[in-house]
């Protein structure tokens, strides 16, 4: 033990030469708490004996080195060829200095005799830099190269795509940050493509890729359930999900807390391990590991899928398998919905589905096959920790236990059922007749590359098929869905198609049905409110509250009157209430009674929270009115006025900060009347605090009105420049609306960070930011990673835009100075602390 106390030493001393978190990069003087011996390499032989699975599971090779090195991902053609994409300038040194170099490729594997083992390789795209995902489409496949998302085609069949055609340019950044950039493209239920952290969808239409709303969350790897529910993680949280389409809540940037979407599947983060993992980022700190070792918590959560083959036994299916490299193992979560609403609970608890005892066994993703078994891709190394965020610890063990190498190696393996015959591929076939019958097959690979290749072959006699499954109350109601959506992806759904399967006696076709009906079906719709489903009438309540009708207020009003406390509901209806709230409260104040009250109350408070939160004059004015209208409920009327008065409030910590003052023209007409009429001490506080955010010519006490000096010429394409550049590169994480995402990022709007001098700004985005920093009342203990690659004219185009941006009124920011801050900061290499930047009070930055 001397004897390693003292090579730590050395090495501690010596880490100061690597990539270092500087800024949250823990203690410098290490003891590692356990003594254990330098792992060697295993070959894929000897791995096998490393792993534990539950009785009746076996694990089989499926590809390996030489034929591949460092895969990150991997998917299916319709032939059952499958791509690897590797991801070769990965951390092949501790300092990360190769991830700039074209070593990156995405293979294309093929299994010649079917038994399930590769045969062969051929380089698909090469000469690639750090490529993060792969997705077969129309004969070629979608190959995500940051900032770049190509279509590449084989044009002569030699397994070498001698095509690339640009799809984006705005998906991810070179050089970036590999954690956090835009990856895995999935193709959907919905017929678009999704990414993870990437705020735009595609939907193919002929040739045209058509761009749309993203998703936008999701740390590394993307799937979906049977329902077409998009499935995403974050290294330390297992498994979220969109219980409702992400496309709904991007037309109201304000939602920003909203449940429907990025809720918390699995809320217990504890892993179990089968043998000590000191090798992980944090072990320094007591909670990381357990007295045995043995990480508490996962902290590197990746690539989820949620199975959906038939190759496991019917419990299995629609489980979720979520890898976490940093110990080794793939835990299965046991799925459960009620009301539309899905909950996690660990499938074996105090123990997990896969383990192994290698600690160089790093399962990044996984993966439903064309088989129906379950796929892990393994990345297979020691280093795993991206060098922007490593510890003295880490790098402690790193240097101490011999995990820089190999870096050339990494697996695919693949799980079966150990009481059967290796299950074999499913190929699908040219014709019309075959892809329409493979609707109804029970593994989910087949049924979505089905539905995919019907919808790109735009072959529009398939629709008598399809419309005969969709009338089909014998086939699986699953089956009717994929009909259903495809029916819509050839464009050749009619309004009798979605009567039909209004009608249907499965929830998910129902709800596919009101996402899909169209304007013309309004009558249709209107008859869904007595719907007994939850999420139906939650899709119902999306659709409702923004069509802009009489009727449809007047429904979507008695609907809220009906389960206004239902967050899917009322999520639902909040979500097209952008510009509309004051509209939408007058509806429901005019059904709400005492009767209904807990049920009208959650939503005046919520329409009200976000005209608080606008910051607009006019429709704070008209929700003050609102609350007049209410004076005979008390109740309610104290709801629009906590709504009003809300948003002050951090969600998590309930501390109050101040938002923008309101400049009116003069005082509201209404405030005298709520002053005499309230009597409540709730309301009173709220009525009190509302006043104060609100300014007029003659109040006493009110501060001088704001002074905004318009953007030059100049100054106004650096903004623009800047707006494309934070939506490809910073949305994912603070998101386009600015107000950050919960876990991930804290907000920027209305941020001292932002808004104060504009050197710190430039300074966190050149550097980044470590450890712990308080944003408004709210600290978050998150790492912001450096963006000095970035150009100054880039990083002034990035200011500009967030300092004037979401009704700031910040100073714009040139290149010039940029290139200042950037020659100050060149001796601190690392990332700042917020102890040593401590922004200035923005009034006082903003007065300069």
């Amino acid at each position: 033990m001397k004897t390693l106390l003292a090579v730590l030493a050395l090495l501690v001393g010596a880490t100061s030469a690597f990539a270092l978190n500087k800024g949250n990069a823990g203690p410098k003087d290490v003891t590692l708490k356990f003594d254990l011996p330098a792992p060697a390499p295993l070959s894929p032989e000897e791995a096998l004996k490393s792993f534990r699975l539950p009785p009746g599971f076996r694990i089989e090779l499926v590809a390996s080195e030489p034929m591949i090195e460092t895969p990150v991902a991997i998917s299916f053609d319709d032939q059952g060829r499958m791509y690897v994409v590797e991801m070769r300038g990965y951390m092949r040194d501790v300092d990360g200095t190769t991830e700039k170099e074209p070593i990156g490729r995405v293979s294309l594997l093929t299994d010649a005799d079917g038994d399930g083992r590769m045969d062969r390789a051929t380089a698909f795209a090469d000469n690639m830099v750090m490529p993060r995902g792969v997705m077969p489409v129309k004969g070629g496949a979608l190959v995500a190269e940051p900032p770049n998302l190509f279509f590449c085609r084989d044009l002569d069949g030699d397994g070498k795509a001698e095509s690339r055609t640009i799809v984006a340019s705005d998906y991810g950044t070179f050089g970036g940050q590999p954690e956090h950039m835009a990856n895995t493209p999935t193709w959907a239920m919905d017929n678009r493509i999704y990414s993870a952290g990437y705020g735009v969808s595609f939907r193919l239409q002929g040739d045209t890729w058509q761009r749309g709303p993203g998703l936008g969350r999701g740390q590394w790897g993307l799937c979906q359930d049977d329902a077409g529910r998009l499935f995403f993680n974050y290294n330390s949280d297992l498994l979220r999900a969109d219980l409702l389409p992400a496309a709904a809540f991007s037309r109201n940037p304000l939602l920003r807390t909203a449940s429907s979407v990025n809720f918390q599947v699995m809320r217990d983060q504890a892993v179990f391990p089968s043998h000590p993992t000191p090798g992980v980022n944090r072990g320094y700190d007591p909670k990381t590991l357990r007295a045995d070792g043995t990480l508490a918590r996962a902290t590197s959560t990746c690539g989820a899928v949620v199975y959906r083959g038939d190759a496991f036994p019917a419990e299995y299916r629609g489980d979720a398998f979520v890898p976490e490299p940093s110990s080794n193992l793939v835990k299965r979560l046991k799925l459960t919905e009620k009301d539309g609403v899905i909950a996690a609970e660990d499938a074996h608890p105090g123990t997990e589905f896969l383990t192994s005892t290698d600690e160089r066994f790093r399962p990044v993703m996984m993966a439903n096959g064309p088989d129906g078994a379950l796929y892990v891709v393994d990345m297979y190394r020691g280093m795993l920790q991206h060098p922007g965020f490593l510890t003295h610890y880490l790098m402690a063990n790193i240097k101490a236990r011999k995990l820089e190498t190999p870096v050339n190696q990494g697996r695919i393996w693949r799980i079966v059922r150990d009481d059967k015959a290796a299950p074999k591929k499913t190929v699908l076939q040219a014709g019309v007749a075959d892809r329409v019958a493979r609707l109804s097959h029970p593994n989910g690979w087949v049924r979505d590359a089905a539905q995919r290749l019907l919808v790109e072959s735009g072959d529009a006699a398939a629709a008598p098929a399809l419309r005969a499954l969709l009338a089909d109350a014998a086939a699986p109601a699953v089956t009717r869905l994929h009909a259903l959506w495809t029916l819509d992806g050839l464009g050749a759904i009619t309004p009798d198609d979605v009567r039909t399967a209004l009608k249907d006696q499965d929830v998910q076709v129902r709800a596919a049905a009101v996402r899909l009906a169209s304007a013309d079906l309004l009558p249709d719709l209107l008859a869904v409110k007595d719907d007994s489903a939850p999420l139906v009438l939650a899709h119902l309540a999306i659709r409702l509250s923004a069509v802009n009708q009489p009727a449809a207020d007047r429904t979507l009003a008695e609907l809220l009157a009906r389960h206004g406390k239902n967050a899917l509901i009322r999520e639902g209806a909040l979500s097209g209430a952008r510009g509309r709230e004051v509209a939408l409260a007058q509806a429901v104040a005019a059904v709400a009674t005492r009767a209904n009250l807990t049920e009208t109350g959650p939503v005046l408070e919520a329409l009200a929270a976000l005209v608080s939160q606008a910051g607009k004059g006019g429709p704070f004015e008209q929700m003050l009115a609102v609350a007049v209208t209410l004076d005979d409920r008390t109740n309610l009327r104290d709801a629009v006025l906590r709504g009003l008065d809300q948003t002050i409030r951090d969600a998590k910590t309930k501390k109050t900060s101040p938002l923008k003052t309101i400049w009116l023209s003069s005082e509201p007409t209404a405030l005298p009347k709520l002053r005499a009429t309230v009597k409540s001490a709730g309301g009173l506080a709220n009525l009190t605090s509302l006043s104060s955010r609100l300014a007029w010519m003659g109040k006493p006490g009110a501060p001088a009105a704001p002074k905004v000096t318009a953007l030059t010429k100049d100054e106004l394409a650096r903004f623009e420049k800047g707006k494309v550049i934070f939506t490809s590169l910073c949305a994912p994480c603070h998101q386009p609306h600015g107000y950050g995402l919960d876990g991930l990022a804290p907000p920027l709007v209305d941020s001292d960070w932002v808004l104060g001098k504009p050197d710190v700004t430039a300074k966190i985005v050149l550097n980044g930011l470590g450890g712990p920093v308080k944003v408004g009342n709210r600290t978050w203990d998150l790492s912001m990673p450096p963006m000095g690659m970035l150009s100054d004219e880039d990083v002034a185009g990035v200011l500009t835009y967030i300092r004037r941006e979401w009704e700031h009124n910040g100073s714009p920011v040139d290149a010039k100075f940029v290139a200042g801050v950037r020659k100050q900061s060149a001796d601190h290499p690392n990332s700042w602390t917020a102890d040593e930047l401590r922004p200035p009070s923005r009034k006082t930055a903003q007065a300069k």
